[in-house]
């Protein structure tokens, strides 16, 4: 059983696309990730891209992502070195898009409740549970090609790495 210790960033319900990464940039960075990182959560919390560590978790609460369709807010928290984002409840195009770019995207309402920005938590994807202050805190357990997915960086890394097997 492996877990991963992560620091966390908490924020609220209803966070929107526009605010995870700002709408006024989404033509004009599209794939620099310096620049992608630099602008996440900017409108939200401008402390955040500058004092984010590889490997940190965001804890949101319900309907994280909602709004338009738009990778970018996906992509700059993979750039900002975010290592998952967990909510009581994703927007479903966000979730899909998550999946798609590579990001650990987990819904744990229970967890939710209990973290604060600054906490640590730890967590062990192959029993399906969080770990913050001597509590376990299920999850629905990811499938396994989600897992995949997630594991290979993306969608298209991944379905590259099933064409190279056959």
């Amino acid at each position: 059983m492996t877990r991963t210790r992560h620091r966390v960033w908490k924020y609220g319900d209803n966070v929107n696309t526009d605010v995870i990464f700002p709408g006024k940039y989404t033509y004009t960075i599209e794939t620099d990730t310096a620049q992608l990182a630099r602008h996440a959560l900017e409108d939200l919390d401008p402390s955040f891209a500058s004092a984010a560590q590889r490997g940190d978790v965001i804890v949101a609460g319900r309907n994280w992502g909602n709004g338009s369709s738009r990778e970018q807010a996906v992509k700059c928290l993979i750039a900002a070195g975010v290592h998952a984002v967990i909510a009581s409840s994703f927007a479903r195009i966000y979730y899909r898009n998550a999946i798609n770019s590579g990001l650990l995207v987990i819904t744990c309402p229970e967890l939710v409740a209990q973290v604060e920005t600054g906490d640590e938590i730890e967590i062990d994807l192959d029993a399906a549970q969080m770990h913050y202050s001597g509590r376990a805190y299920s999850f629905p357990p990811l499938p396994e090609q989600v897992r995949e997915i997630v594991d290979a960086g993306g969608i298209i890394p991944y379905l590259r790495a099933k064409a190279r097997e056959q």
